[in-house]
């Protein structure tokens, strides 16, 4: 709690200081213009402190957002025209003007480039994998982008038409709203290393998975690193033979890029099997399906409850889970089994249909092992059957560790032994099962567990329980009732959703790109986002305020100093380029202005100078207040 506090404070100070510079640059260019300069202010509202130096009333403001130097003559005072003020503002040349206008903006924009090379000189910052990479972690099985056939795995090299740099592009993108969006890149053969090339344009659609309305064609998360903590993880790791920094390469058939990716395989009602092909032996994946899903005869009902019985399993019939097949009690196939609803047999098969690992069994096919553990008879199968089991295969790797450069992080996290690992898949089941091949490691079957009963320290328990009674609160109060209910079961759902209880972190890299690079990599998102909010195409409700910037460097603060001076470089870039708009309230309006007046050799009256930015004054705090409103409603979101 102190830290939390203590980190705020050194946000409030950190935007605090660079409002400090911006008004300095004014403040000293103005002196030597020979302008009078009357009061110096850090913040906005009633002075909680104040003193005066040479002249000039220096005070803090109780709202520590913001600040201004007054400069004599800026306001028309006792009829005087503010040009009729020698050592006033509007007094001097207009090329003087201009001079104190621009001083702010480039004190700010200067700041950020000195950093940029600080940090640079520094070695860079540490930073996540996923942030940086071009491979996809997980695509909405639901989209075209799907259809089309890109996959968890592959990499984008150019989104929207422009190159890709990381996850920060799909966010810029999302939050436009574009109608179509253009995807090139690669789809990625782990087994070949073979790289083909795909260019779609495809529609835009809301991400329903986001409360915000943002777009998307599919791309649902950068690919990331799965790295065991045992620290953090709630379940224990011994039965599995899981270890510490282990990387999960492999699970229940498919290759993991995403941590969505693993949850979507946990939850998947499917079961490996081993299975003897006339000379072959095939592994594959088959659907669990509740009995009561499948049309079956009496005969067939009975003999299932017989191997219920040899199984000593409790439940009711309808209630156990089998495969959509016709076995002989030594689990050799006899045929398929039919669905009673179509649509229940398309979704049991459309979850197997994804993996690599799929070939929909055969009449004569003889079962020989069931998520890696052999059996004999189709009684054991049925036991098997009910306990969902979770096969993966990680990679031991003790470099994993080390960070790695960001421009080497996409071949680094390619860089695993595919030999190795259909070496170790294609064994499994078999009477020689490879639990080991380089460095990669077959662990023994996991059973997952409802998020509702993971084994939970107690005090992640009770800090569990609180929250779970407070968002259940939160959702008793919707007044819609149709709403109400869908977020109750919602609820309900992600407390039975199936989770393997381990705590992953990514692998980090070394983010060190040359200062002109980095700047111009600021520099154009600044330009994307106005241009984005002057042409209609982006909503100023993603436009963080003060109180986001403040939360933005607050968090950075906790991740290290590196982390807090890169942001405070991106607030000060942008504070630079924002008051050199033409907008009259703004330096770049007071500029704009002067380079009229030296252009047409008139001056403007103060009633016509009024006339221009009395309005923008009215919009720009209209602007700040809806802002600060989305600002404070995105802290709640969080919490709720």
């Amino acid at each position: 709690m102190i830290e939390n506090v203590l980190y705020a404070v050194f946000a409030i100070l950190g935007l605090g200081f660079l409002v400090f510079i911006h008004e300095l640059g004014h403040y000293i260019v103005a002196r030597r213009q020979g302008m009078r300069i009357e009061v110096f202010a850090i913040g906005f509202g009633k002075p909680i402190y104040s003193w005066m130096y040479q002249g000039v009333k220096w005070q803090i403001g109780i709202l520590p957002f913001g600040g201004y130097v007054k400069i004599a003559g800026m306001h028309k005072e006792k009829g005087v025209e503010p040009s009729d003020i020698p050592d006033g503002f509007f007094g001097k040349s207009p090329w003087q003007r201009i001079k104190v206008a621009f001083a702010g903006p480039f004190v700010n924009i200067v700041f950020s480039l000195v950093v940029f090379i600080g940090l640079w000189l520094s070695g860079g910052r540490d930073k996540n994998f996923q942030e940086f990479t071009h491979h996809i972690g997980w695509i909405d099985p639901r989209s075209a982008l799907y259809d089309q056939g890109v996959r968890p795995g592959d990499l984008i090299q150019k989104y929207s038409g422009r190159e890709f740099g990381g996850f920060k592009d799909l966010l810029m993108s999302s939050v436009m709203n574009e109608k179509t969006t253009r995807i090139e890149g690669y789809k990625f053969d782990y087994a070949t290393n073979e790289k083909h090339p795909f260019d779609y344009t495809l529609p835009t659609y809301a991400d329903p998975d986001r409360k915000e309305k943002m777009s998307t064609i599919g791309v649902v998360t950068p690919a990331q690193y799965l790295i065991y903590d045992q620290k953090g993880s709630a379940q224990s790791s011994l039965e599995s033979g899981l270890k510490s920094l282990d990387r999960f390469i492999w699970v229940d058939g498919e290759i993991v890029f995403s941590l969505q990716q693993l949850q979507s395989l946990v939850n998947d009602s499917t079961a490996f099997f081993t299975i003897r092909r006339g000379e072959q032996i095939i592994h594959t994946k088959v659907p669990r399906v509740h009995l009561d899903e499948l049309a079956m005869s009496a005969i067939e009902k009975a003999e299932i409850s017989d191997w219920q019985y040899e199984a000593n399993l409790k439940s009711k019939l309808q209630d156990l889970y089998f495969i959509p097949y016709n076995l002989s009690p030594s689990a050799q196939v006899e045929g398929r089994l039919s669905f009673i609803d179509e649509t229940d047999q398309k979704k049991a098969f459309e979850h197997c249909e994804r993996c690599s690992y799929f070939h929909p069994l055969q009449e004569g096919d003889q079962i020989l092992a069931i998520d890696g553990i052999r059996i004999k008879s189709s009684y054991e199968l049925l036991d098997l059957l009910q306990t969902r089991r979770v096969l993966a295969i990680v990679e031991r790797d003790p470099s994993i560790e080390q960070p790695v450069l960001w421009t080497e992080s996409d071949a680094q996290f390619e860089n695993f032994s595919f030999p190795d690992l259909s070496q170790i898949v294609s064994s499994i089941g078999t009477n020689h099962p490879i639990q080991s091949s380089g460095d990669l490691v077959l662990l023994n079957p996991m059973v997952p567990k409802p998020r509702s009963s993971l084994d939970l320290s107690s005090k992640l328990k009770a800090q569990q329980a609180r929250d779970l009674a407070l968002l259940k609160k939160q959702i008793e109060r919707i007044q819609d009732p149709q709403k109400r209910n869908e977020a109750l079961s919602e609820f309900d759902k992600t407390q039975k959703t199936l989770v393997l209880g381990l705590f992953f972190k990514d692998r980090g890299v070394r983010y060190n790109p040359t200062p002109m690079q980095q700047f111009s990599s600021v520099f154009g998102d600044t330009w994307r986002t106005l241009s984005g909010l002057l042409s209609g195409s982006m909503n100023a409700k993603f436009v963080s305020g003060p109180i986001g910037i403040v939360h933005v460097v607050h968090q950075s603060w906790k991740i290290g100093v590196h982390e807090a001076l890169f942001w405070m470089a991106v607030i000060s870039l942008n504070l630079g380029i924002m008051n050199l708009l033409p907008i009259p309230v703004l330096d770049g309006g007071h500029i704009v202005l002067s380079a009229y007046e030296m252009a047409t050799r008139r001056r403007l009256s103060s009633k016509v100078m009024e006339r221009l930015i009395i309005p923008f004054v009215g919009l720009m705090i209209a602007l700040f207040i809806y802002i600060t409103y989305q600002d404070i409603a995105r802290l709640f979101s969080k919490f709720f």
